[in-house]
Order: structure tokens, then sequence, then C-alpha cells
């Protein structure tokens, strides 16, 4: 079972090329690919726009349908829901897939960054209106024509504008605010898993990003691999903030490959707490009472390690 979870103003519609490509191979595996919350089809409720709350909704989806375990695959905002969901649920997660994740880094679009500020409610309207995403779109595909390897980016500009065409619609909207200010402040991403990525050593994971992505910087995708022990990075050159749309032929060639070489992770809660408590720095805190300090328990980043030695791929080798 295979779950594939959209990014922020996205919807499933997001991956179809994939599903596309799977079924042009002829792939027997049981997909699912969601709308979140307040996202595509999906109805925008006064509800929990957190990522614990998204993660929640992909164990509560799997449990509806019979299932108890899956390969979760996230992209954008998606990548950061799944990331919880393997660290909250890590009995429910087999595998683990990484595309232009969120919750990596502090850097991000400053669009998103504007998207929190006072009073956005009010010009979102403005700026997503349908004849003015529609002009962006326009031009962007005429410069694709005209600029030699722009045309590359094109699936990516698309998304993006799809993305943004949701948000005429009031409920959806107001589901995007919550969302964003959940995870984003002025200053960038407020919400990162990084100090908790060694909780990971254990679980197959592949990370994938596009090196021209304008959305959330290919820095995070080193700093992810680094941070996870055992990770596998794989770099799409010229490739925008959805490689997976940009080169699908390689993004389904990689995923089917990743799901059939790697073992299903057998990580339990009981294994999740003795790797926090092994990572657990208990540093002395002064009383006054003439150097007999009480410990206090914290928990450190995990251990700085490399992941398994190998140079990320990229288009050229």
């Amino acid at each position: 079972m295979v779950v594939l979870v959209h990014g922020i103003a996205g919807s499933a519609h997001t991956w179809q090329p994939v599903l596309a490509e799977l079924a042009r191979r002829r792939d027997p595996r049981h997909v699912i690919v969601p709308d979140l919350v307040g996202h595509g089809s999906s109805s925008a409720p006064w509800a929990d726009y957190s990522l614990g709350g998204y993660a929640t909704g992909i164990r509560d989806l799997l449990a509806v349908l019979g299932y108890e375990h899956a390969s979760i695959v996230g992209h954008s905002l998606g990548g950061g829901v799944v990331q919880q969901f393997a660290l909250t649920f890590p009995q429910h997660c087999d595998r683990l897939v990484l595309v232009s994740s969120g919750g990596l880094g502090r850097e991000v679009s400053p669009v998103l960054r504007a998207a929190t500020l006072p009073g956005a409610e009010w010009v979102l309207p403005v700026l997503t209106d349908t004849r003015m995403l529609g002009a962006v779109s326009w031009l962007a595909h005429t410069a694709a024509c005209l600029v030699p390897g722009l045309g590359r980016w094109a699936p990516s500009v698309g998304e993006s504008a799809r993305s943004f065409t949701s948000l005429t619609d009031p409920v959806h909207r107001r589901a995007f605010l919550h969302t964003a200010r959940s995870v984003i402040d002025p200053g960038g991403q407020r919400v990162r898993a990084t100090e908790r990525l060694y909780l990971t050593e254990r679980l197959p994971t592949l990370i994938v990003w596009g090196t021209g992505d304008t959305m959330i910087p290919v820095a995070h995708a080193h700093r992810a691999h680094a941070l996870m022990p055992g990770s596998r990075l794989e770099l799409f050159e010229c490739a925008g903030h959805f490689p997976h749309a940009d080169n699908p032929e390689r993004f389904t060639e990689l995923l089917v490959e990743f799901l059939d070489t790697t073992r299903p992770s057998s990580s339990s809660p009981a294994e999740q707490a003795a790797l926090i408590a092994a990572n657990a720095d208990l540093d002395p805190e002064p009383t006054g009472d003439g150097g007999n300090g009480r410990t206090r328990g914290t928990t450190r980043a995990g251990p700085r390690r490399s992941a398994d030695g190998r140079r990320p791929r990229s288009d050229h080798g």
C-alpha cells in the first residue's frame, strides 16, 4: 500500500502524472491519493489544520480502509505531514518518501510567508483571481517556449497556478490560511522536524528534490539527508518545486525501484522510546546548594552522522 500526500493549496491532482506512469507500467500496488481536509474535493470544516491533525487524518483513513501500515509519500506541506506521521505512528509507516518537503528548515518562499501576515485574507482574493493567474500561466508558457531549458519548469509552474486557483473559493482560502499560519510565520517555517530525524534511522527513506526549486531551497534536501541515517537523496537537475510533475517518468521509476528494493520498517513505539532515551542528555542544573545540582533531562538533536556515504545522484550522474 502506498499513500501519496499533496502540498498546501494542492489536491490529489498533483499526482496524476505519477498515477499515469504507474498505470502504464501495470504496477500492481494499491495507491491511495487523498485530498487533505480543506483541500481539493474535501470539505473545509472548522478543524485542526496542523501537521499533527493531518497526520492523524491519514492514520484514520488507513484504519477505515482496513490497512495497518503503508509506504507514505509527501510533497511540500505533505512532506511535513508524512514526517509527523512517521514520527507519531512508526508502527504504521513502512517507508518514507519526501518530495520537496516542508519542515526541514526555516527558509521558504516569500509568497507563503506573506500569507501569514495580517490582512492576507483581504489580499488573497485579488492575487488568486483566475484572470490574473491565467495571465501568469500564459507568461510562463511563453517564456518556456522562448528560453532554452525553461520548458522543464512548465509543469511546476502549472501546478503552482492550479494550487492558487483553488483559493478563489472562500472556504478553501480560509483552510489555506489556517494551514499556512500553523506552520509558517513572516520569518519562514516555524515547525521543523530536524531535531527528531534521528528517530528515522530504521525507516527506509527516499528524498527527492528539484535543484531549481524556488519554493523551498534544495539545501534542505542535503540537510535532511545528513540527519537521516541511511537515507537516499535523488536530485532532479533544473526541476522546480514539483519534480514528480516535471519528470514523472524518472520519479516513478525511482519510486518503484525504492519500494521494490527496501524492506518495510518494523519499528514500534517501544523502539522509538528506546531511541529517544538513548539520545537524551542529562545536564546538571545549578541549584545554589554548593554544587550539588539536580539533573535536568533534555533531548538532543540526535547524532549528526552523515548518511550512507553515497553522493547524491542527479540527471547528469
